[in-house]
């Protein structure tokens, strides 16, 4: 803020060439830049800090009704008489605090006012209020000397009341001045629109597991991504829940009717399309039952609905269902998938992975990092254990000459046939490991998994005393695999130490 005695200033103010608009260049240069500035249809102008009313002048010639308000009672009396007979109006007042009452306008406008006052932020905040709906708010400023304010800052207290600022250089256009200058001089139009809260859609995804398998479908018909394969998927609607939206895509695209309690939330990913906008997705899991088979419920949108590997994905997929599918096996919980404008909706073998984790809080230091397992023979242990964790929700994880690892979280389970191996058998009932312990989702999920096992190599343990060898009141099958490692599956309510 400086102080200017502006009654003492007043009388010679029209001699600089862009008070005045004496010059009839400088006068042309500014009447075009206003008529671009204000609306086409004749409106309501507030000129706050007039001055000798130059700029409330051309406004009026150009058939808008002119309001200018100056606190120097000097340069409003020089402006009422430049303005005579246009029917503008001119008060003498704050121009931080204009005297107009009530009255709404549909442009303020105000040049080389701002960096005067003592509050800008406050003054800004109460000429949007005396806007009409859509209207607009026009202030030529500058930095002259290093004296004055920027235009990042003004647009900084601007972006508090609206987010439609449009700027204009006008340190170029020496017929605005009279002259060539070399320093800092805009303007700034803004709207009186509220600034927008950012939304996104939410969509939700069904990652249904057949053990190894996940179920895909080809879109069809749909205008976004047709002829590629995606989750079965849908958005969130008006006074929905995710878990409520992920029924309902269900039912209308496979026709499961799915229980909330057999929905797993496994990962969500903010992701953006290429040219699109930003949508929130929740990426949630479900065992497949033999008893409900999911079937194609809307053929119009979907050509296919089939079985592939979860380790072996195809290449034909939407990218960031790709994307987040990779996460999920590899145990993620959060990712960003942001997409840059002219890329491919498409996955890209070897392309550029747009697909970032975003680590979940949380102290990790005393818990499992991973189990590893010596065995004999990987090719047998690979198909037992293989057929078990894939049921158990682990996902295959790595693969190499001497081991196979499968992970389920932050941890991961080890078969090595290591070179290492010294010669012997394992036996549980030796110094060492005796079992390893699974949790399972209840009875049903434990008789399932008890009768398939032996189709896989495994044994169960205690066949007499089954489902109850741990106790009566403990659930669980004891399984034995054809080298001799025990696992315990548990459905109790209780764990077990």
């Amino acid at each position: 803020m400086t102080t200017i005695d502006w009654d003492a200033a007043a009388d010679s103010f029209d001699e600089e060439p862009d008070h005045g608009l004496l010059d009839p260049a400088v006068r042309d240069a500014w009447a075009g830049r206003l008529e671009s500035w204000l609306p086409v249809t004749r409106g309501d102008v507030l000129d706050l800090g007039c001055g000798t009313g130059s700029l409330s002048l051309l406004a009026a010639g150009q058939g808008h009704r002119v309001t200018a308000v100056d606190r120097s009672p000097r340069m409003a009396e020089l402006a009422r008489t430049k303005l005579a007979g246009t029917g503008a109006e001119v008060l003498v007042g704050d121009a931080a605090r204009p005297p107009v009452g009530e009255r709404a306008f549909d442009v303020v406008v105000a040049r080389h006012v701002v960096w005067l006052l003592p509050d800008p932020a406050a003054a800004l905040e109460h000429w949007f209020g005396l806007l009409k709906p859509g209207g607009r708010l026009v202030l030529v400023e500058g930095v002259w000397n290093g004296t004055g304010l920027s235009a990042n800052a003004l647009t900084a207290l601007l972006s508090a009341h609206t987010e439609r600022i449009h700027h204009e250089d006008l340190t170029s256009d020496s017929r605005l001045w009279g002259k060539k200058v070399d320093d800092e001089r805009y303007a700034l139009i803004a709207r009186a629109m509220p600034p927008h809260r950012h939304t996104e859609v939410v969509d939700v995804h069904l990652i249904l597991r057949r053990g190894p398998d996940v179920l895909l479908a080809r879109r069809s018909n749909t205008g976004y991504a047709d002829g590629l394969l995606h989750l079965p998927s849908g958005h969130a609607e008006d006074g929905e829940d995710v878990r409520e939206a992920m029924i309902r895509e269900a039912a209308e695209e496979t026709g499961l009717d799915l229980d909330p309690d057999e929905l797993r939330v496994a990962l969500v990913m903010q992701h953006r399309g290429p040219g699109g906008g930003a949508r929130m997705g929740w990426f949630f899991v479900a065992e497949y039952d033999p008893e409900r088979p999911p079937r194609n419920a809307e053929p119009d949108k979907c050509s296919e609905l089939d079985w592939f590997p979860l380790a072996a994905l195809p290449d034909d997929m939407v990218a960031y269902c790709r994307a987040g599918l990779d996460g999920y096996r590899s145990g993620e919980h959060f990712m960003i998938h942001w997409h840059r404008d002219g890329e491919p909706i498409a996955y890209v073998p070897g392309g550029a992975g747009r697909g970032v984790p975003l680590p979940a809080a949380g102290e990790t230091t005393g818990r499992v990092h991973h189990i590893e397992l010596w065995v004999a023979d990987l090719a047998a242990a690979e198909r037992s254990w293989g057929w078990l964790l894939g049921r158990l929700g682990h996902v295959p994880y790595q693969h190499w000459a001497h081991g196979r690892s499968w992970r389920r979280g932050d941890a991961y389970i080890v078969l090595e046939q290591s070179p290492d191996l010294v010669a012997g058998d394992h036996d549980r009932r030796r110094p060492g490991l005796n079992h390893l312990a699974f949790h399972v989702a209840d009875r049903a999920a434990l008789d399932a998994l008890t009768a398939e096992a032996p189709a896989y190599g495994w044994r169960l343990l205690f066949p007499d005393r089954h489902s109850h060898a741990g106790g009566d009141a403990h659930h669980a099958a004891y399984l034995e695999d054809p080298a001799g490692y025990e696992v315990e599956l548990v459905a109790a309510s209780r764990p077990r130490p």
